[in-house]
């Protein structure tokens, strides 16, 4: 397993919608290799459970060394939810924070200045309603876990 980064600076904007009951899906725009569709298996917690949330990083940096650390993504990114909240850590002020790990086991965190990311309300929803529809009609098929083949005796 491997990180491939631990920090927002490259996470321009997306939305990730929770609205269904067991999956994420969403875009993500990140610097360099632009947007990624996201497919994952788990939900929010806290005040986002079951939410459509939005974010936009005034912080974002479009830099060359994001090629050579996140070049690679899976695109689209399927897997599982490690932690999505807005409220992470009971010791920590509350702020945005998305962790992920694809299929292949990659590693995926960012977090976000708390005025950065929101829950999406009113017309917003609406506008959202079919990009989430089609993501997930798109890759419901690719998240599906293989059984796992008992190990035999037999040779």
């Amino acid at each position: 397993m491997a990180q491939k980064f631990g920090n927002g600076r490259w996470v321009q904007e997306g939305f990730l919608d929770n609205r269904v009951e067991g999956t994420v899906v969403g875009r993500i725009t990140f610097a360099v290799i632009g947007t990624v569709d996201v497919y994952l298996r788990g939900n929010f917690k806290g005040e986002i459970a079951g939410q459509l949330i939005q974010f936009r990083n005034r912080r974002f940096e479009d830099d060359d060394v994001a090629g050579q650390v996140i070049g690679d993504m899976e695109s689209p990114q399927i897997g599982d939810v490690n932690l999505m909240s807005f409220d992470p850590h009971p010791n920590l002020v509350p702020h945005p924070y998305i962790e992920w790990f694809s299929l292949r086991k990659n590693h995926y965190r960012f977090e976000l200045e708390p005025e950065d990311a929101w829950i999406v309300t009113g017309d917003a929803v609406a506008a959202l309603d079919s990009q989430s529809q089609r993501i997930r009609a798109a890759l419901a098929g690719q998240a599906v876990v293989k059984p796992r083949q008992e190990e035999s005796d037999w040779v």
